[in-house]
């Protein structure tokens, strides 16, 4: 799946009170000219052909990825409201004669849902379609932070514990700002969903208890070092991050930072531990 840029999903409130008006933002005629292009068969006698049938499914890949833009904007703005919404609903943002691409567009939304902004998607009522928005892992820490307007930020949060979880529970700071500088956040700049990063991490979060951030011990010059906080010990367990990351680590390599290739061992293990 192409990365979303943030940019694209910067439409105010007024932007998306009808989830018709997204229709405009793709031309039927042009994505029904890449739909044919890319149906064609390839021949290799005939390189224009060839070419053409590769530049169509570039183009069709695009025009999908606008409308997994639109349809996250859509969530994100019933999210905010505290809404549910519907399948035909969400159906509702696409050009009529192109619903059938909404299984994978929506597939595409929904992982980017939980990835970057830590909501997932749960299908409530199979027979009516209805779908609920809620915060991954249970955690509350937008409704703690947010004033409802603001970007939920719970994506970045879960990826950290995940992240402390995995390295034997302390996270050395420089682990940290390895891997966010991967994904473009640095200290000290402002980061459109984020803020600025180094404040989110090391003093909002450690202020309301999801992290606990100190110097390793006898290190010389000081190090620091990330631990879980007493609220994210409180409200998540352990089995639930190792789950959540089986589920993720399914999508392929592509899809997180972190790998886990032993994480159904474990998983199994604590729940025959439990049990």
């Amino acid at each position: 799946m192409p990365l979303v840029q943030m940019s694209e999903l910067s439409q105010s409130e007024e932007d998306l009170q009808d989830p018709r008006d997204a229709q405009g933002l793709v031309d039927a005629q042009l994505l029904e000219a890449m739909e044919e292009g890319a149906a064609s068969p390839r021949s290799s006698s005939s390189s224009v052909s060839s070419s053409y049938s590769a530049c169509a499914e570039s183009l069709l890949q695009d025009a999908r990825h606008l409308m997994m833009t639109d349809l996250v904007g859509f969530l994100l703005l019933k999210y905010r409201r505290k809404q549910l919404t519907t399948r035909a609903e969400m159906l509702s943002i696409f050009l009529r004669a192109y619903q059938h691409h909404f299984p994978v567009v929506f597939s595409q939304a929904s992982e980017c849902m939980q990835l970057v902004f830590g909501v997932d998607v749960k299908e409530v009522d199979p027979r009516g379609h209805w779908y609920v928005l809620v915060p991954t892992l249970g955690l509350t820490c937008d409704g703690m932070l947010g004033d409802g307007q603001s970007m939920p930020k719970n994506g970045l949060l879960v990826m950290l514990l995940c992240m402390i979880h995995l390295e034997g529970e302390r996270l050395p700071e420089e682990e940290v700002w390895g891997a966010l500088s991967k994904m473009g956040l640095r200290a000290g700049r402002e980061h459109y969903i984020y803020g600025e990063p180094r404040e989110l991490i090391t003093k909002v979060w450690v202020r309301v208890g999801y992290l606990e951030y100190q110097q390793v011990a006898n290190s010389d010059p000081a190090r620091y070092e990330f631990l879980w906080g007493p609220r994210a010990h409180a409200e998540i367990s352990k089995l639930q991050v190792r789950e959540y990351l089986l589920r993720v680590n399914r999508r392929g390599p592509s899809s997180f930072l972190v790998q886990v290739p032993s994480l159904s061992e474990e998983a199994a293990s604590d729940e025959e531990e439990g049990a």
